[in-house]
């Protein structure tokens, strides 16, 4: 039942209306046009709104109404491909209405009511269905079958009929025995986590094709994982690349307080790139939601939360999700604000003291789970973290680090030296290198885990030999020292570089790495029996084919090129020994 009130007081994006009589995050609309705005603080018949919309203009005494329903996303068919703002309004059907800026009050269905779906149903009259079963299929994309479930917060019952062909998302395809219908569209409330049945252990790894990820620091599906770093290093690439050649069924991409241009380059290349996977357009398996920095703050919560809802949802059928936030910093400072409208005692930098509870309940709903539907489903959520000056000590950074098992961290030097991902291999970290290792040592090698090893050991020597090298320079020092300064080199330039814009260089699938790290490896252990038996570092200095190595990578028949290089380094290692 709509409840009118009106307003009593306006600060910025938070209003204080009287009269509604609503329950907390309650849905209300604002003003004479209606802004959308979230009931967050009720003290006496007083309530305090955030208001999703620019609040410029409304006055005290315009009425308020609550429509006594919680924000909730629409969740069915048509959602692949679409582009959202952070309330799940579909900006291209905004922008055919009224062109490119949106009038405030606007309002318009999160997914179409007039496209028709062929429903092909799984079960029969007379069969029994519990919340989160599947009841029929629609093929939403070319490659994506879209599974229809009884809703989790709706009773089950028995299929008294079950209708087969072509239908809108709100006509009913099923009806139980209970007198309830059923149609392809469900709602859900963005801040309710949906019910799984129990949550198991993240054992695959989501494969990105980004050899410093992959190799070095890798997430497993249904994980978590933070890039911070400083203005300019790389974070967003970082992220559109895991979005492009991730291996998983569902991307979710949240822009959540980013540039516009940023948004405008996403929604530029998705439909023009290729899955790898699949041999279709990179949208036909992504949804966007788009809240650039211009948008009303309070927005921005709802933009994270949403896309955390629409991930669940394709978990639920049984899909692989990944979830790109970009950012969380820009969250975090709108809740700071909003937080000082509300005059909240401010925790550290000004920053709410929820902060810590609010980022852990939403990476709280990653998980690799055992879904009501039957099929096993993860989300894997990815955010990227904005420290003010790339100070890692900040709040954010840090809540974020207490949460999350995997540690990306962006160093503004790297990205300096041109050297791209600009990751630091010393800062960054994986806690699920262990829980990943039988799926390597299967899958890859069964010395994988032995390499990878090596190689952080032989870059974490570098780091302490630098030290030595600036004070006296690398010639004072021993000649195995020497080596293992230029296997670090290799293994920096050859294996963690990569080159997002190149064509065969940008996605580099497991096996290649493997080889890569094999033939560094390889060079390093002959190098050092050379050396043992007396021979000059010069010569090995000097081999061609230790730089040609370098080159292999960009080579579309890598393994016949890696073969080259690798005879060529046992002639130039025999000749040394000749």
């Amino acid at each position: 039942m709509e409840v009118k009130g009106e307003i009593y007081r306006v600060s910025g994006p938070v209003v204080i209306a009287t009269g509604i009589r609503p329950k907390m995050y309650d849905v209300v609309k604002v003003g004479h046009e209606g802004l959308m705005g979230e009931v967050i603080k009720i003290e006496g018949d007083k309530s305090t709104i955030q208001v999703y919309e620019d609040t410029s203009g409304i006055k005290p005494g315009e009425p308020v109404e609550n429509t006594g329903l919680p924000l909730s996303v629409e969740l069915g068919p048509g959602l692949l491909e679409s582009i959202y703002d952070g309330i799940q309004r579909p900006l291209q059907v905004l922008q055919d209405k009224m062109g490119d800026f949106i009038a405030r009050g606007a309002t318009a269905n999160g997914i179409d009511r007039e496209k028709q779906w062929e429903f092909k149903p799984i079960v029969d009259k007379g069969d029994k269905v519990e919340p989160g079963d599947i009841i029929g299929v629609v093929q939403e994309t070319p490659n994506l079958e879209h599974q229809i479930m009884v809703p989790p917060n709706m009773q089950g019952g028995t299929v008294s009929d079950i209708y087969s062909g072509k239908f809108t998302v709100d006509e009913t395809v099923c009806v139980l025995s209970n007198g309830k219908e059923l149609s392809m569209l469900q709602k859900w409330p963005v801040r309710t986590p949906r019910p799984t049945k129990r949550k198991l252990k993240p054992d695959k790894p989501l494969l990105t094709g980004q050899r410093i990820l992959d190799g070095m620091f890798p997430v497993a599906k249904g994980g978590t994982a933070a890039i911070p770093g400083p203005f300019g290093s790389g974070k967003t690439v970082t992220q559109q690349q895991l979005a492009k050649w991730s291996d998983t069924d569902i991307v979710v991409y949240v822009g959540c307080g980013e540039r516009g241009n940023e948004m405008a380059d996403v929604l530029d290349e998705f439909p023009e790139l290729e899955d790898p996977k699949a041999g279709r357009p990179l949208m036909e398996r992504t949804v966007l939601i788009a809240n650039t920095s211009n948008m009303p703050v309070a927005a921005r919560e709802a933009s994270v939360y949403t896309g955390i809802t629409i991930s669940e949802y394709y978990r639920d059928m049984g899909y692989d999700v990944a979830l790109m936030a970009d950012s969380t910093s820009r969250w975090a400072e709108a809740m700071r604000e909003i937080s000082s409208r509300l005059e909240e005692m401010p925790g550290e930098e000004g920053y709410p003291a929820y902060l810590a509870a609010r980022l852990s309940e939403f990476y709280e709903r990653a998980g690799y789970v055992k879904s009501n539907s039957g099929y096993d489903g993860s989300i894997t959520v990815i955010g990227a973290v904005s420290p003010p000056g790339g100070d890692f000590s900040e709040p954010v950074t840090q809540n974020t680090l207490r949460i999350v098992k995997v540690f990306w961290a962006l160093d503004a030097k790297l990205s300096q030296r041109r050297h791209f991902p600009a990751i630091n291999w010393l800062t960054s970290y994986s806690l699920y290198t262990e829980s990943l290792s039988d799926w390597l040592s299967e899958n890859v090698a069964s010395d994988w885990i032995d390499l990878r090893n090596y190689a952080m050991d032989i870059l974490e020597e570098e780091s302490e030999l630098q030290e030595i090298v600036q004070l006296v320079g690398s010639d004072a020092l021993p000649e195995s020292q020497q080596l293992k300064l230029e296997v670090a080199r290799m293994f920096r330039e050859y294996f963690l570089q990569q080159n997002a814009f190149h064509e065969i260089d940008r996605y580099c699938p497991f096996y290649k790495q493997y080889k890569l790290v094999q033939a560094i490896h390889k060079f390093s252990e002959t190098a050092n029996s050379k050396l043992e038996a007396g021979y000059s570092i010069n010569d090995i200095m000097a081999m061609e084919s230790k730089d040609e190595l370098a080159k292999v990578r960009y080579e579309e028949d890598f393994d016949g090129a890696l073969n080259k290089v690798l005879s060529k380094m046992d002639d130039e290692f025999s000749q040394i020994g000749g």
